[in-house]
């Protein structure tokens, strides 16, 4: 995971002052890295019976799309308001900043789907939380949550009220 580390840039203060963000562009930049995280990402969950990954707007889309490649199954994007042409499921959900909404297509899974949830970090969870609600709304299962990064100070993985997660790197 050093390799991975070594591709994860420290960015003080932003977006705002007292903020460390991880930023995971040097990771994705290099494809050896990349194609590690992939593998590492979904290693857990090989051969198990996924049928579909959901990867949350924006960075969740790089390893979500990649992630279901790799495990051949189909990927489904969980998007902000206003992005989907289409019959659409939303969940609105509080933000440490503010409010937030996410929709997915109301075709998008259903009853008998086992659904992987994947975004670059989980931080407090409320993302990742308002994520697994959605998929559940459409009747689908969650069967896991995989993160790139999780930072263990803002108890994130709490928020997932005991589902089952696997974070390549923890700072």
């Amino acid at each position: 995971m050093d390799k991975l580390r070594a591709r994860i840039r420290d960015i003080p203060d932003f977006p705002k002052p007292g903020i460390l963000f991880r930023d995971i562009t040097p990771l994705v930049k290099d494809p050896a890295a990349l194609r590690f995280a992939i593998h590492q990402l979904i290693h857990p969950f090989v051969g198990e019976d996924i049928t579909a990954v959901a990867g949350m707007e924006a960075r969740g889309f790089i390893f979500g799309a990649l992630a279901a490649w790799e495990l051949g199954v189909g990927f489904v994007p969980l998007r902000k308001p206003g992005r989907l042409p289409y019959d659409v499921q939303a969940v609105d959900y509080d933000l440490e900043y503010g409010l937030a909404r996410l929709e997915v297509h109301l075709d998008a899974l259903g009853v008998g789907d086992r659904v992987l949830m994947v975004d670059d970090l989980l931080a407090t969870g409320g993302t990742a939380r308002a994520s697994c609600s959605l998929v559940e709304s459409l009747g689908a299962e969650v069967a896991a949550c995989a993160f790139v990064v999780e930072l263990d100070a803002l108890e994130g993985r709490q928020a997932l009220n005991g589902r089952r997660v696997h974070s390549l790197l923890h700072y």
